[in-house]
């Protein structure tokens, strides 16, 4: 969990230069897209979203909805791009998070 604003500063860091992996188009969330998220968050920890313009729902609701699904943080929503992470469980590829 992101417990401090330089921890999600440095979220940002990293999702800056990541293209997104997903994108939510006109059907919105589907339950395969919120499995895929899920899925994605267990295997990268730290992941980009898309919302397409034909997508009517706001990109602040769908990320917060993903998180909640996904029990994941939201880092940031820009625009129609979301960040999400979620801490990892296997050591080896964690995102090591500044401490304070």
């Amino acid at each position: 969990m992101i417990k401090t604003s330089k921890q999600r500063a440095y979220l940002k860091s990293l999702a800056m230069n990541m293209t997104p992996i997903f994108q939510v188009g006109k059907a919105s969330l589907t339950p395969e897209i919120t499995k895929a998220v899920d899925e994605a968050l267990a295997a990268r920890e730290l992941i980009k979203i898309s919302v397409l313009q034909n997508c009517d729902d706001d990109p602040k609701e769908i990320a917060s909805y993903l998180s909640e699904r996904t029990h994941s943080d939201v880092v940031q929503v820009i625009g129609k791009k979301i960040v999400l992470y979620r801490e990892g469980k296997d050591n080896k590829k964690k995102i090591i998070l500044p401490e304070k």
